[in-house]
């Protein structure tokens, strides 16, 4: 069942109009239309909003082979269901020629593939754009991040969680409070002697 559909059905079990689900998730009527349409999929900040809405985990929501029958009650409600997930939802990019053992990618949710031509080693870069709920995902990257001199030295992957930036390299997990200078440039001291160019540390918050 695709996420599209879980939409749809969810909102009219709870007797919810397209225009309700809009005001809830502060979109517009068009953008929950085209979502249930399959034309556009909800940002990460507003799937954490459905699945409170609804109290549905993301794995319900996300995952096509998981049906509505098998929805996870959440056992708080409001805003403080949706601030309790989003300490656990993590949303990034991986490139996916950085890392040693692809089975890592059976923890994500991969929403969508880009392929970059970097001109660089390797040439190509294939680029998944992913969310995860697994609370150990940092932990789990940094045993399959590749560093290796003779193909690009010490990769890494940022990512974020709430307002926690996460840059994690081979057995090592560098984080900041988004928002915080001083403990960027912590973690941006430690990745220059990791052999990361400033040009390399504009990540996304």
């Amino acid at each position: 069942m695709k996420l599209s559909e879980k939409i749809v059905e969810l909102r009219r079990r709870n007797g919810m109009t397209q225009e309700k689900l809009a005001e809830a998730c502060g979109v517009s009527r068009q953008s929950i239309s085209k979502w249930e349409a399959d034309i556009a999929l909800p940002e990460t900040e507003k799937l954490l909003i459905l699945g409170g809405i609804f109290h549905v985990s993301m794995d319900v929501l996300l995952k096509d082979e998981l049906t509505l029958s098998a929805v996870k009650e959440v056992h708080s409600c409001g805003n403080n269901a949706i601030q309790e997930k989003r300490r656990e939802i993590y949303e990034g990019i991986l490139i996916k020629e950085s890392i040693t053992d692809d089975r890592i990618i059976d923890l994500l949710n991969v929403h969508k593939v880009e392929l970059w031509n970097t001109g660089g080693k390797p040439r190509y870069w294939t680029a998944l754009f992913f969310t995860s709920d697994k609370k150990d995902l940092p932990e789990q990257l940094s045993r399959v991040m590749l560093s290796d001199p003779q193909n690009g030295g010490n990769w890494f992957v940022d990512f974020k969680a709430g307002n926690e930036k996460y840059i994690v390299f081979k057995d090592k997990i560098l984080k900041y409070r988004i928002g915080s200078e001083e403990e960027k440039e912590r973690v941006c001291a430690e990745c220059r002697k990791m052999g990361i160019e400033d040009g390399q540390m504009k990540w996304e918050e």
